[in-house]
């Protein structure tokens, strides 16, 4: 399954580099604002871990904010196109977040997990390690797929698994398979419960940017959730 994701990925990589943060609306007009918003107030001199970067959009974006910011990513060429947005000097280390993660305890004030945690089957590793390297207090902030799109996806009908999901993506002329998991919206909200204080929980809406562009995209979503975000902190 990780080997399927990393692969999905390493072809998508230079779209996500040089179009999504242009022409997809999804990411600039709807989960980016809402996400950049819940971001904790001050973050200049903290130490930030993009845990998931894509082509390092958000890890710019943090970087500019003033933090000291690590990035990973599973996929080889996404690592390579945030070192060209950012900087050869930026630390970008390919991983997978299943695994065991290479650093200290207590040593990040926020991570961010922008759209990642859904190709992921079991959160238990990923949430454990997260916790073990936020300080006391410290912030996780991540989005996935909204379970109620997701379920429109499903070959089982069965809201309440955590199902196997391949979807089809078509970018630059080809039709790419990228694998998911999709779950019930409990099993997201008691998994966040078992590891952090649950501090805010956000279904976005477009911008009136995207209304602008996409009419009919805008009216579906501002009934139909796609994604969600949720803000958590550590507590325990």
């Amino acid at each position: 399954m990780n080997y399927k994701v990393k692969e999905s990925y390493n072809q998508l990589a230079n779209d996500y580099e040089h179009n999504v943060d242009k022409m997809s609306l999804f990411n600039t007009e709807y989960e980016r604002p809402a996400m950049i918003k819940l971001l904790p107030s001050d973050i200049k001199n903290k130490k930030v871990l993009d845990a998931g970067c894509a082509a390092g959009w958000y890890m710019s974006q943090l970087i500019n904010l003033g933090a000291n910011v690590i990035a990973t990513y599973i996929s080889p060429k996404m690592v390579v196109a945030t070192k060209r947005r950012v900087g050869e000097d930026a630390k970008v280390l390919c991983l997978d977040l299943e695994n065991e993660l290479p650093f200290e305890d207590k040593s990040f004030d926020l991570i961010v997990s922008s759209l990642v945690l859904h190709y992921i089957k079991d959160w238990s590793k990923p949430f454990s390690e997260f916790r073990r390297i936020l300080k006391p207090r410290g912030t996780l902030l991540f989005s996935v797929h909204h379970p109620f799109m997701d379920i429109k996806l499903s070959k089982n009908d069965d809201y309440f698994s955590n199902e196997l999901i391949i979807d089809q993506w078509e970018r630059e002329g080809n039709l790419i398979e990228v694998p998911f998991y999709r779950r019930p919206l409990h099993e997201i909200m008691n998994e966040t419960l078992a590891y952090f204080t649950l501090k805010k929980v956000n279904e976005p809406q477009p911008t009136k940017e995207f209304q602008m562009k996409e009419p009919v995209k805008y009216e579906k979503l501002m009934k139909n959730p796609h994604f969600m975000i949720v803000k958590a902190t550590n507590d325990k």
